[in-house]
Protein backbone atom coordinates (compact mmCIF):
# COMPACT_ATOMS: atom_id res chain seq x y z
CA UNK A 1 0.00 0.00 0.00
CA UNK A 2 1.08 3.35 -0.47
CA UNK A 3 -0.08 5.83 2.53
CA UNK A 4 1.62 9.02 3.06
CA UNK A 5 0.54 11.95 5.08
CA UNK A 6 1.25 15.48 4.23
CA UNK A 7 1.22 18.15 7.20
CA UNK A 8 1.16 21.27 7.07
CA UNK A 9 2.41 23.28 9.85
CA UNK A 10 1.35 26.31 9.55
CA UNK A 11 -2.35 25.63 9.04
CA UNK A 12 -1.88 22.62 11.56
CA UNK A 13 -3.66 20.45 8.50
CA UNK A 14 -3.55 16.71 7.47
CA UNK A 15 -4.19 15.41 4.08
CA UNK A 16 -3.59 11.58 2.68
CA UNK A 17 -2.66 10.03 -0.35
CA UNK A 18 -3.61 6.58 -0.69
CA UNK A 19 -2.69 3.87 -3.49
CA UNK A 20 -2.76 0.09 -4.00
CA UNK A 21 0.26 -0.24 -6.18
CA UNK A 22 -0.88 -3.67 -8.25
CA UNK A 23 -3.83 -0.99 -9.81
CA UNK A 24 -2.67 2.44 -9.86
CA UNK A 25 -5.68 3.29 -8.56
CA UNK A 26 -5.52 6.28 -5.43
CA UNK A 27 -7.47 8.33 -3.28
CA UNK A 28 -6.96 12.07 -1.64
CA UNK A 29 -8.16 12.53 0.89
CA UNK A 30 -8.89 16.47 2.72
CA UNK A 31 -6.43 18.10 0.37
CA UNK A 32 -4.78 21.60 0.85
CA UNK A 33 -5.54 24.25 -2.37
CA UNK A 34 -2.22 24.25 -3.70
CA UNK A 35 -1.58 20.59 -5.04
CA UNK A 36 1.38 20.11 -6.82
CA UNK A 37 2.99 18.13 -4.01
CA UNK A 38 0.10 15.65 -4.54
CA UNK A 39 0.68 15.43 -8.04
CA UNK A 40 4.18 14.64 -7.89
CA UNK A 41 4.33 12.38 -5.43
CA UNK A 42 1.54 10.24 -7.37
CA UNK A 43 3.32 10.72 -11.04
CA UNK A 44 6.36 9.19 -9.10
CA UNK A 45 4.72 6.23 -7.27
CA UNK A 46 2.89 5.36 -10.33
CA UNK A 47 -0.69 6.10 -9.16
CA UNK A 48 -3.69 7.62 -10.36
CA UNK A 49 -6.00 10.13 -8.33
CA UNK A 50 -9.42 8.75 -8.87
CA UNK A 51 -11.39 10.07 -5.87
CA UNK A 52 -10.80 13.06 -3.63
CA UNK A 53 -12.28 12.69 -0.38
CA UNK A 54 -13.50 15.29 2.13
CA UNK A 55 -14.24 14.08 5.69
CA UNK A 56 -16.54 17.03 5.72
CA UNK A 57 -16.88 20.40 4.88
CA UNK A 58 -13.72 22.55 6.54
CA UNK A 59 -13.96 25.76 8.01
CA UNK A 60 -10.28 26.68 8.66
CA UNK A 61 -8.38 25.84 4.93
CA UNK A 62 -9.63 26.07 1.02
CA UNK A 63 -9.98 22.83 0.31
CA UNK A 64 -8.63 21.84 -3.00
CA UNK A 65 -10.80 19.45 -4.38
CA UNK A 66 -11.71 21.54 -7.08
CA UNK A 67 -8.14 21.80 -7.82
CA UNK A 68 -7.93 18.19 -7.81
CA UNK A 69 -10.66 17.30 -10.09
CA UNK A 70 -9.10 19.67 -12.90
CA UNK A 71 -6.12 18.18 -12.70
CA UNK A 72 -7.03 14.54 -12.67
CA UNK A 73 -10.17 14.43 -13.39
CA UNK A 74 -11.07 13.06 -10.40
CA UNK A 75 -14.65 12.31 -8.37
CA UNK A 76 -15.29 14.90 -5.31
CA UNK A 77 -17.03 12.97 -2.47
CA UNK A 78 -18.40 13.43 0.70
CA UNK A 79 -20.13 12.51 3.30
CA UNK A 80 -24.05 11.42 2.36
CA UNK A 81 -25.70 14.19 4.39
CA UNK A 82 -23.11 16.75 2.57
CA UNK A 83 -24.93 19.50 1.02
CA UNK A 84 -22.60 21.46 -1.86
CA UNK A 85 -23.07 23.58 -5.26
CA UNK A 86 -20.91 21.46 -7.47
CA UNK A 87 -21.59 17.52 -8.39
CA UNK A 88 -20.13 15.08 -5.70
CA UNK A 89 -20.67 11.50 -4.90
CA UNK A 90 -22.26 10.49 -1.65
CA UNK A 91 -20.04 8.23 0.73
CA UNK A 92 -22.67 6.03 2.40
CA UNK A 93 -22.02 4.68 5.60
CA UNK A 94 -20.37 1.21 5.64
CA UNK A 95 -19.41 1.73 2.08
CA UNK A 96 -15.91 0.36 1.18
CA UNK A 97 -13.76 1.73 -1.62
CA UNK A 98 -11.59 -0.79 -3.33
CA UNK A 99 -8.85 0.08 -4.72
CA UNK A 100 -7.30 -3.61 -5.79
CA UNK A 101 -8.65 -5.68 -8.45
CA UNK A 102 -12.09 -6.52 -8.85
CA UNK A 103 -13.98 -5.81 -5.19
CA UNK A 104 -12.77 -7.74 -2.80
CA UNK A 105 -9.29 -7.44 -3.69
CA UNK A 106 -6.33 -4.95 -2.56
CA UNK A 107 -6.44 -1.85 -0.36
CA UNK A 108 -9.65 -0.79 0.78
CA UNK A 109 -11.39 1.92 2.62
CA UNK A 110 -14.56 1.83 4.73
CA UNK A 111 -17.00 4.87 4.99
CA UNK A 112 -18.14 5.44 8.81
CA UNK A 113 -20.47 8.24 9.54
CA UNK A 114 -19.92 9.95 12.18
CA UNK A 115 -21.50 13.09 12.51
CA UNK A 116 -21.40 15.47 15.20
CA UNK A 117 -18.50 17.80 14.43
CA UNK A 118 -20.70 18.41 11.55
CA UNK A 119 -23.60 16.60 10.00
CA UNK A 120 -21.65 15.29 7.21
CA UNK A 121 -18.87 14.27 8.90
CA UNK A 122 -17.16 10.59 8.16
CA UNK A 123 -14.27 8.77 8.85
CA UNK A 124 -12.35 5.80 6.43
CA UNK A 125 -10.82 2.59 7.99
CA UNK A 126 -8.01 1.71 6.20
CA UNK A 127 -7.15 -1.57 5.14
CA UNK A 128 -4.27 -3.02 3.48
CA UNK A 129 -5.89 -6.61 2.87
CA UNK A 130 -9.87 -6.76 2.84
CA UNK A 131 -9.41 -9.54 5.10
CA UNK A 132 -6.60 -8.11 7.95
CA UNK A 133 -8.18 -8.21 11.41
CA UNK A 134 -6.44 -5.19 12.39
CA UNK A 135 -7.18 -2.16 9.93
CA UNK A 136 -4.02 -0.05 8.99
CA UNK A 137 -5.43 3.00 10.29
CA UNK A 138 -8.13 4.97 10.01
CA UNK A 139 -8.48 8.63 8.98
CA UNK A 140 -10.43 10.57 11.46
CA UNK A 141 -10.40 13.92 10.03
CA UNK A 142 -12.04 15.99 12.77
CA UNK A 143 -14.13 13.80 14.61
CA UNK A 144 -10.98 12.12 16.53
CA UNK A 145 -7.85 14.54 16.78
CA UNK A 146 -4.75 12.87 18.89
CA UNK A 147 -5.58 14.65 22.56
CA UNK A 148 -8.90 15.84 21.93
CA UNK A 149 -12.08 15.64 19.65
CA UNK A 150 -13.58 17.62 17.62
CA UNK A 151 -15.52 20.85 18.38
CA UNK A 152 -19.37 21.17 18.39
CA UNK A 153 -20.36 23.99 18.26
CA UNK A 154 -17.96 25.41 15.21
CA UNK A 155 -20.81 24.93 12.57
CA UNK A 156 -23.39 23.05 14.42
CA UNK A 157 -25.75 22.02 11.21
CA UNK A 158 -29.14 24.37 11.32
CA UNK A 159 -31.32 23.82 13.65
CA UNK A 160 -29.17 21.66 15.79
CA UNK A 161 -27.64 23.35 18.98
CA UNK A 162 -24.05 22.73 19.90
CA UNK A 163 -25.58 20.52 22.66
CA UNK A 164 -27.46 18.23 19.80
CA UNK A 165 -24.23 17.79 17.74
CA UNK A 166 -22.15 17.31 20.96
CA UNK A 167 -24.45 13.89 21.84
CA UNK A 168 -24.01 12.81 17.84
CA UNK A 169 -20.38 13.52 18.25
CA UNK A 170 -20.41 11.00 21.59
CA UNK A 171 -22.11 8.43 19.81
CA UNK A 172 -20.28 8.64 16.83
CA UNK A 173 -16.58 8.15 18.79
CA UNK A 174 -18.04 5.45 21.28
CA UNK A 175 -20.24 3.91 18.35
CA UNK A 176 -18.34 3.81 15.18
CA UNK A 177 -14.60 4.52 16.28
CA UNK A 178 -13.88 3.24 19.89
CA UNK A 179 -15.11 -0.45 18.44
CA UNK A 180 -11.93 -0.52 16.10
CA UNK A 181 -8.56 -2.79 17.34
CA UNK A 182 -6.84 -0.87 20.02
CA UNK A 183 -3.85 -1.36 17.49
CA UNK A 184 -5.52 0.75 14.73
CA UNK A 185 -3.54 3.65 13.96
CA UNK A 186 -5.24 6.93 14.49
CA UNK A 187 -4.45 9.74 11.19
CA UNK A 188 -6.63 13.07 12.60
CA UNK A 189 -7.27 16.08 10.12
CA UNK A 190 -5.44 18.43 12.53
CA UNK A 191 -2.99 18.88 15.09
CA UNK A 192 -1.98 21.15 17.79
CA UNK A 193 -2.49 24.69 17.47
CA UNK A 194 -5.53 24.31 15.07
CA UNK A 195 -9.03 26.14 16.36
CA UNK A 196 -10.80 22.97 15.17
CA UNK A 197 -9.80 21.95 19.17
CA UNK A 198 -8.84 23.29 22.45
CA UNK A 199 -5.98 20.18 23.26
CA UNK A 200 -4.59 18.86 20.09
CA UNK A 201 -1.33 17.07 20.49
CA UNK A 202 1.77 17.70 18.86
CA UNK A 203 1.53 14.21 17.39
CA UNK A 204 0.34 13.85 13.98
CA UNK A 205 -0.66 10.19 14.76
CA UNK A 206 -1.47 8.08 17.44
CA UNK A 207 -3.66 4.74 18.15
CA UNK A 208 -7.05 4.08 19.30
CA UNK A 209 -6.14 2.56 21.97
CA UNK A 210 -3.56 5.08 23.12
CA UNK A 211 -6.61 7.35 23.01
CA UNK A 212 -9.20 5.25 24.40
CA UNK A 213 -6.24 5.48 27.60
CA UNK A 214 -4.91 9.14 27.42
CA UNK A 215 -7.48 11.71 25.93
CA UNK A 216 -9.51 13.55 27.70
CA UNK A 217 -12.95 13.36 26.17
CA UNK A 218 -12.71 9.79 25.71
CA UNK A 219 -12.49 8.72 29.70
CA UNK A 220 -15.47 6.71 31.18
CA UNK A 221 -18.04 9.71 31.78
CA UNK A 222 -22.08 9.69 31.22
CA UNK A 223 -22.83 11.03 27.74
CA UNK A 224 -24.20 14.35 29.48
CA UNK A 225 -20.43 15.11 31.10
CA UNK A 226 -19.38 15.16 27.81
CA UNK A 227 -21.36 17.03 26.02
CA UNK A 228 -20.74 19.71 28.55
CA UNK A 229 -16.92 19.42 29.14
CA UNK A 230 -16.76 19.62 25.31
CA UNK A 231 -18.88 22.88 24.42
CA UNK A 232 -17.16 24.91 27.12
CA UNK A 233 -13.60 26.75 27.09
CA UNK A 234 -13.15 26.00 23.05
CA UNK A 235 -11.50 28.67 21.20
CA UNK A 236 -12.51 31.69 19.53
CA UNK A 237 -13.60 31.29 15.96
CA UNK A 238 -11.67 33.21 13.68
CA UNK A 239 -13.54 35.33 11.10
CA UNK A 240 -12.47 33.82 8.29
CA UNK A 241 -14.12 30.44 9.09
CA UNK A 242 -17.75 30.55 7.53
CA UNK A 243 -16.32 32.23 4.62
CA UNK A 244 -14.22 29.23 4.03
CA UNK A 245 -16.94 26.87 4.78
CA UNK A 246 -19.06 28.75 2.43
CA UNK A 247 -16.77 28.56 -0.75
CA UNK A 248 -15.87 25.05 0.16
CA UNK A 249 -19.45 23.88 0.52
CA UNK A 250 -20.25 26.02 -2.71
CA UNK A 251 -17.64 26.33 -4.43
CA UNK A 252 -14.88 29.06 -5.44
CA UNK A 253 -12.22 30.14 -8.06
CA UNK A 254 -9.13 27.77 -8.38
CA UNK A 255 -5.89 28.84 -7.00
CA UNK A 256 -4.06 31.36 -8.83
CA UNK A 257 -0.43 31.13 -7.19
CA UNK A 258 1.25 33.74 -9.67
CA UNK A 259 3.64 36.43 -8.11
CA UNK A 260 2.17 39.45 -6.51
CA UNK A 261 3.04 42.39 -8.76
CA UNK A 262 5.49 45.17 -7.22
CA UNK A 263 3.83 48.06 -6.24
CA UNK A 264 5.35 51.47 -5.73
CA UNK A 265 4.91 53.36 -1.70
CA UNK A 266 2.30 56.11 -3.68
CA UNK A 267 0.34 52.97 -5.45
CA UNK A 268 -0.03 51.33 -2.28
CA UNK A 269 -1.13 54.44 -0.73
CA UNK A 270 -3.66 54.92 -3.70
CA UNK A 271 -4.49 51.39 -3.04
CA UNK A 272 -5.84 51.87 0.65
CA UNK A 273 -7.57 55.48 -0.15
CA UNK A 274 -9.07 54.61 -3.38
CA UNK A 275 -9.61 50.89 -3.09
CA UNK A 276 -9.84 50.14 0.90
CA UNK A 277 -6.94 47.37 0.68
CA UNK A 278 -5.60 46.55 3.74
CA UNK A 279 -1.55 47.25 4.05
CA UNK A 280 -0.44 43.72 5.48
CA UNK A 281 3.03 43.64 7.16
CA UNK A 282 4.34 40.22 7.65
CA UNK A 283 7.88 41.26 8.03
CA UNK A 284 9.42 39.39 12.00
CA UNK A 285 7.56 40.93 15.04
CA UNK A 286 10.47 42.70 15.59
CA UNK A 287 10.93 44.53 12.01
CA UNK A 288 7.27 45.21 13.13
CA UNK A 289 7.42 46.89 16.53
CA UNK A 290 10.76 48.81 15.19
CA UNK A 291 9.19 50.52 12.38
CA UNK A 292 6.04 49.95 9.83
CA UNK A 293 3.60 51.77 7.73
CA UNK A 294 1.35 54.07 9.81
CA UNK A 295 -2.03 52.55 9.72
CA UNK A 296 -0.86 48.79 8.74
CA UNK A 297 -1.99 45.95 10.33
CA UNK A 298 0.42 42.86 10.91
CA UNK A 299 1.03 39.51 11.59
CA UNK A 300 4.37 37.47 10.36
CA UNK A 301 5.17 34.98 8.32
CA UNK A 302 6.70 32.88 10.90
CA UNK A 303 3.54 32.62 13.07
CA UNK A 304 0.43 31.25 12.23
CA UNK A 305 0.16 33.76 9.37
CA UNK A 306 -3.09 33.14 7.73
CA UNK A 307 -4.72 32.28 10.46
CA UNK A 308 -4.17 35.34 11.92
CA UNK A 309 -5.11 36.96 8.70
CA UNK A 310 -8.15 35.58 8.43
CA UNK A 311 -9.09 37.50 12.27
CA UNK A 312 -7.87 40.89 11.13
CA UNK A 313 -9.08 41.21 8.10
CA UNK A 314 -12.22 40.80 6.55
CA UNK A 315 -13.06 38.13 3.42
CA UNK A 316 -12.82 40.14 0.28
CA UNK A 317 -10.69 42.87 1.05
CA UNK A 318 -8.01 43.78 -1.36
CA UNK A 319 -4.52 42.94 0.24
CA UNK A 320 -1.00 44.94 -0.69
CA UNK A 321 1.18 42.86 1.32
CA UNK A 322 4.30 44.33 2.83
CA UNK A 323 7.03 41.79 2.82
CA UNK A 324 10.57 40.96 2.99
CA UNK A 325 11.95 40.53 -0.31
CA UNK A 326 11.65 37.12 -1.13
CA UNK A 327 8.98 36.09 0.69
CA UNK A 328 5.62 37.68 -1.44
CA UNK A 329 4.70 34.53 -3.07
CA UNK A 330 4.89 32.46 0.12
CA UNK A 331 2.66 34.96 1.71
CA UNK A 332 0.60 35.39 -1.35
CA UNK A 333 0.17 31.17 -1.38
CA UNK A 334 -0.85 31.26 2.55
CA UNK A 335 -3.50 33.56 1.80
CA UNK A 336 -4.28 31.34 -0.88
CA UNK A 337 -5.11 28.51 1.51
CA UNK A 338 -7.77 30.46 3.12
CA UNK A 339 -9.80 31.72 0.06
CA UNK A 340 -7.86 35.45 0.13
CA UNK A 341 -7.11 35.59 -3.34
CA UNK A 342 -7.25 39.56 -3.62
CA UNK A 343 -3.92 40.69 -2.86
CA UNK A 344 -3.80 43.39 -5.97
CA UNK A 345 0.81 43.74 -4.77
CA UNK A 346 3.66 43.93 -2.81
CA UNK A 347 5.67 46.66 -1.78
CA UNK A 348 9.27 45.51 -2.79
CA UNK A 349 11.73 46.13 0.74
CA UNK A 350 9.43 47.91 2.65
CA UNK A 351 11.98 48.32 5.38
CA UNK A 352 14.23 50.33 3.09
CA UNK A 353 11.13 52.49 1.61
CA UNK A 354 10.33 53.02 5.86
CA UNK A 355 13.62 54.58 5.92
CA UNK A 356 13.33 56.99 3.15
CA UNK A 357 9.23 57.99 4.29
CA UNK A 358 9.69 59.10 8.13
CA UNK A 359 6.79 60.69 8.13
CA UNK A 360 5.30 57.56 7.29
CA UNK A 361 6.37 55.33 9.92
CA UNK A 362 5.18 54.61 13.52
CA UNK A 363 6.95 52.70 16.31
CA UNK A 364 4.96 50.02 18.22
CA UNK A 365 4.70 51.22 22.04
CA UNK A 366 5.72 48.36 24.63
CA UNK A 367 6.00 47.74 28.16
CA UNK A 368 7.86 46.00 30.30
CA UNK A 369 5.41 43.66 32.69
CA UNK A 370 7.33 45.50 35.75
CA UNK A 371 5.36 48.77 34.33
CA UNK A 372 1.73 47.74 34.71
CA UNK A 373 -0.38 49.13 36.00
CA UNK A 374 -0.63 52.02 33.13
CA UNK A 375 -2.74 54.70 34.74
CA UNK A 376 -6.25 54.93 33.24
CA UNK A 377 -5.61 51.89 31.01
CA UNK A 378 -8.25 49.49 29.96
CA UNK A 379 -6.02 46.23 30.33
CA UNK A 380 -7.41 43.95 27.31
CA UNK A 381 -6.30 40.07 27.44
CA UNK A 382 -6.31 39.23 24.00
CA UNK A 383 -6.14 35.21 24.78
CA UNK A 384 -8.82 32.48 24.00
CA UNK A 385 -10.97 31.92 26.76
CA UNK A 386 -9.43 28.63 28.21
CA UNK A 387 -6.13 30.96 28.63
CA UNK A 388 -7.73 33.48 30.40
CA UNK A 389 -9.77 30.99 32.68
CA UNK A 390 -6.75 29.53 33.84
CA UNK A 391 -5.26 32.92 35.18
CA UNK A 392 -4.81 36.43 34.18
CA UNK A 393 -3.76 39.77 35.35
CA UNK A 394 -5.24 41.62 37.73
CA UNK A 395 -7.95 43.84 36.36
CA UNK A 396 -7.97 42.10 32.69
CA UNK A 397 -10.59 41.86 30.45
CA UNK A 398 -11.15 38.98 28.19
CA UNK A 399 -11.24 40.22 24.65
CA UNK A 400 -9.89 37.17 22.44
CA UNK A 401 -7.95 38.15 18.96
CA UNK A 402 -10.49 36.43 17.27
CA UNK A 403 -13.08 38.40 18.42
CA UNK A 404 -11.49 41.99 18.49
CA UNK A 405 -12.36 42.80 15.40
CA UNK A 406 -16.12 42.87 16.02
CA UNK A 407 -16.09 44.28 19.42
CA UNK A 408 -13.39 47.32 19.03
CA UNK A 409 -16.52 49.20 19.89
CA UNK A 410 -16.48 48.16 23.20
CA UNK A 411 -13.23 49.69 23.93
CA UNK A 412 -12.45 53.38 25.02
CA UNK A 413 -10.56 55.59 22.52
CA UNK A 414 -10.00 58.07 24.78
CA UNK A 415 -8.14 56.02 27.01
CA UNK A 416 -4.86 53.73 26.88
CA UNK A 417 -5.43 50.30 25.76
CA UNK A 418 -3.15 47.85 27.38
CA UNK A 419 -2.99 44.23 25.45
CA UNK A 420 -1.46 40.80 26.77
CA UNK A 421 -1.23 37.16 25.22
CA UNK A 422 0.85 34.69 26.09
CA UNK A 423 4.16 35.63 24.81
CA UNK A 424 4.01 39.15 22.53
CA UNK A 425 2.85 37.88 19.60
CA UNK A 426 -0.99 38.03 18.96
CA UNK A 427 -1.04 41.33 21.11
CA UNK A 428 1.44 42.72 18.74
CA UNK A 429 -1.37 41.77 16.20
CA UNK A 430 -3.90 43.29 18.17
CA UNK A 431 -2.33 46.41 18.60
CA UNK A 432 -1.74 46.99 14.43
CA UNK A 433 -5.57 45.93 14.53
CA UNK A 434 -6.73 49.12 17.16
CA UNK A 435 -3.88 51.50 15.63
CA UNK A 436 -5.47 51.14 11.94
CA UNK A 437 -8.56 51.73 13.80
CA UNK A 438 -7.70 55.37 15.30
CA UNK A 439 -6.53 54.49 18.93
CA UNK A 440 -3.89 56.56 19.19
CA UNK A 441 -2.64 55.49 22.86
CA UNK A 442 -1.97 51.59 22.41
CA UNK A 443 0.35 49.50 23.77
CA UNK A 444 1.10 45.85 24.55
CA UNK A 445 3.02 44.19 27.19
CA UNK A 446 6.75 42.53 25.93
CA UNK A 447 6.61 38.61 26.54
CA UNK A 448 2.63 38.80 27.38
CA UNK A 449 1.46 36.94 30.29
CA UNK A 450 4.59 34.37 30.74
CA UNK A 451 6.49 37.66 31.37
CA UNK A 452 4.33 39.01 34.02
CA UNK A 453 3.70 35.80 35.98
CA UNK A 454 7.79 34.11 35.19
CA UNK A 455 8.72 33.29 38.71
CA UNK A 456 5.23 33.46 40.28
CA UNK A 457 4.10 30.68 42.48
Amino acid sequence: MHFAQYYLDCLSQASYLIGDPTTGRAVLVDPRRDVDDYLQDAEAAGLRIELVIETHVHADFLSGHLEIARATGAAIAFGEAAETGFPIRRLRDGERICLGEGDDGGVTLTVLATPGHTMESICLVVHEHPDDEVPFGVLTGDTLFVGDVGRPDLLSAAGHSPEEMAVRLHRSLHGKLMVLPDATRVFPAHGAGSACGRSLSTETSSTIGDQRRLNYALQPMPEADFVRLVTAGQPATPGYFAHDAALNRDGHPLLDATPPAALTLEAALAARDQQGAVLLDCRPLAAYTRAHLAGSLHTSLDTRFAEYAGTVVAPGTPIVLLADPGTESEARLRLGRIGYDHVIGHLPDPTGVLADAPALVRHSHRVRPDELPVEGGQLIDVRNPAEYQAGALPGARNIPLATLPDRVTELDPARPVVLYCRSGNRSVIAAALLEARGFDDVCDVAGGYDAATAGVG
